[in-house]
């Protein structure tokens, strides 16, 4: 990783397209060490966000002696672990699973039988089994909320390549979703 003094000191200033070009240039080898310790991509952005203030925020105590890489991997993992501390902290929190598994769920939250039945892990085990491409779009579309625009700018593709990978995901997603519905049933016809 590059990081040129002069990008270093604007951020200093506060110059937020200087914050903005850092963020960019870190951003990959930052999520590379939060999928080390976060399961979804959710959460990962979520402690980097929280890491890279945190870098903003110290850049002052910055030690030219000190390669900047290793300087923010070691601000990530501590962010990390703070993190970590904080959710154990909070294990006492009851979750909606947990509530579910009591039997209590129909009482406290009204929810369809397929998201009784579907949770946040099963949707990102089926999105790691979409294309790399056609995941990378619809990640970046539906859950980081980027425009088509953006992504196709981003990707070095048209609009309309972006549209139909969103597009695509959306229908293997469905198709999975049915598979797993059409398997539980099965399941629970031969417990019957």
């Amino acid at each position: 990783m590059n990081i040129d003094l002069e990008l270093i000191n604007a951020c200093l200033k506060k110059n937020r397209k200087a914050e903005f070009t850092l963020y960019q240039k870190c951003y990959a080898l930052l999520l590379s060490v939060c999928f080390r310790y976060e399961h979804n991509k959710s959460d990962a952005d979520h402690v980097l966000n929280k890491a890279f203030l945190k870098i903003l925020n110290k850049l002052h105590t910055y030690n030219l002696n000190v390669p900047f890489e290793a300087w923010i991997r070691r601000i990530m993992i501590n962010t990390i672990i703070d993190e970590y501390r904080r959710a154990k902290k909070n294990a006492h929190v009851i979750t909606i699973e947990e509530i579910a598994s009591l039997g209590h769920l129909d009482a406290v939250v009204d929810m369809n039988d397929a998201t009784k039945k579907f949770n946040e892990r099963d949707l990102l085990r089926m999105l790691e089994n979409l294309p790399t491409v056609s995941k990378q779009v619809f990640n970046l579309f539906a859950i980081d909320g980027y425009p088509h625009k953006e992504i196709a700018e981003m990707l070095n593709m048209s609009e309309g390549t972006s549209k139909w990978h969103v597009s695509f995901a959306r229908k293997k997603l469905r198709e999975m979703i049915q598979t797993n519905e059409e398997r539980e049933q099965k399941r629970m016809k031969g417990l019957e």
